[in-house]
């Protein structure tokens, strides 16, 4: 008996060459992004300075100057701002440091001297005595001479930024042209919702920046005023600008103080460590994540770790851009109306109100260049932002009243 051959499947996998085409490009950016991340991440923070500097250049412009007259007052407060920093801040450092090393050996001997006082120190100040001052002075200086490179590598990048971010802020109503001519109309009033949304979030990062760098500031002013130790206004500026740096930006902040705190004796520095140790651990868990999670609207979980992961991605600048890319991120996936894995929300007054928007923006935008409709888009996102506003507003005070009795 013959059996018959059993029928063979073929099965073909054909990939068009536009696919071809977009895995080809998709591999090409990702090589570039890793070889360029540099000049990417300069980009990032050059718009990020220039959103946060564009509102006030816009106001100087409302108020009757040009836009390249606001420039020029806005670098050279910035220069003056910096110099007068530098001037107040460095020369004494230097100084107190200067003096601090003259006077360690007598502060070593005070330490040993304070910690054969009790039993269960005195292992401590046998430990001290046999540490080489001279040793690990030859270390630290050994390290900041290693480092000195990379400061002015740093200081140089940091300039190029702050140019970079001018040259964006002269030219920012063309580039904006640009990216209107790229995108797709139809995406055009979500795009100005995007950009209108990331300079708040830019302008709420650095506002609470600003509190936490000047509340720390004032705080370390009065406590070295209160313990009458030297040189408080120059240390309490350096803490401002020290915390700045996420995570490490509070023990920069705390070494000036503390040494300077040693001419007033052990048990002064002892006493200034132990309070701004207190206020740092309320600023990291109270103040911060209640400062930025208001202004970036991100949950103080969401704060802590996008700081971790900023800071193990990409050291000091990840950890100072975590705030604002996460805030971003959450908010563009939310304009996108991009639907998570686990939400089945549908907010329709919302999604009516958008379609209501984009439907205005439609009618007058037609004929119009890509920056025309980029300049009618935008003032649409801005009118539509103020009536929210507004309408906030009015429903705060109805609850109030009626809640008062």
């Amino acid at each position: 008996m013959k059996v018959p051959a059993q029928a063979t499947t073929v099965v073909r996998f054909e990939i068009s060459p536009r696919s071809i085409a977009w895995i080809l490009a998709t591999i090409v950016g990702v090589w570039l992004f890793l070889q360029l991340w540099a000049i990417a991440l300069l980009l990032v923070v050059a718009l990020v300075f220039a959103g946060t500097f564009n509102p006030l250049v816009e106001w100087m412009e409302r108020r009757g100057l040009k836009r390249v007259s606001a420039l020029i007052l806005l670098f050279l407060a910035l220069l003056v701002i910096t110099f007068l920093l530098i001037v107040l801040t460095v020369p004494p450092l230097i100084e107190q440091l200067a003096q601090i090393v003259r006077d360690a050996p007598r502060y070593r001997e005070q330490l040993i001297a304070f910690l054969q006082q009790r039993d269960f120190t005195a292992p401590l100040a046998r430990a001290v005595q046999n540490a080489g001052l001279e040793q690990a002075f030859a270390r630290i200086e050994s390290y900041l001479v290693g480092y000195t490179p990379r400061a002015a590598t740093a200081l140089g990048w940091a300039v190029t930024t702050l140019f970079l971010s001018f040259y964006l802020l002269a030219d920012g109503k063309r580039m904006q042209g640009v990216l209107y001519a790229i995108v797709p109309r139809e995406y055009h009033m979500r795009l100005a919702r995007i950009l209108q949304n990331l300079e708040t979030i830019v302008g709420g990062y650095m506002r609470g920046q600003l509190i936490t760098s000047v509340a720390i500031g004032v705080f370390t002013y009065l406590l070295l005023v209160i313990f009458k130790v030297p040189n408080a206004i120059s240390i309490a500026l350096f803490a401002a600008l020290a915390d700045v740096i996420p995570f490490i930006g509070g023990l920069l902040a705390t070494i000036p103080a503390v040494l300077a705190a040693l001419s007033r004796g052990l048990p002064t520095a002892v006493a200034v460590l132990a309070v701004l140790f207190v206020y740092q651990e309320v600023e990291n868990r109270v103040l911060i994540p209640r400062v930025y999670g208001r202004a970036l609207r991100l949950a103080p979980t969401t704060v802590v770790l996008a700081l971790l992961a900023g800071g193990i991605l990409l050291g000091v600048i990840g950890a100072l851009l975590a705030l604002p890319i996460a805030a971003g991120l959450q908010m563009m996936l939310q304009e996108l109306r991009v639907e998570m894995p686990g939400d089945d929300s549908d907010d329709r007054l919302a999604n009516a109100r958008h379609a209501k928007t984009e439907a205005t923006y439609e009618r007058m935008s037609a004929g119009a260049t890509a920056p025309e409709a980029g300049q009618i888009a935008k003032n649409l996102a801005h009118d539509i932002r103020d009536a929210d506003a507004v309408d906030a507003a009015a429903d705060a005070a109805k609850e109030s009243e009626g809640v008062t009795p």
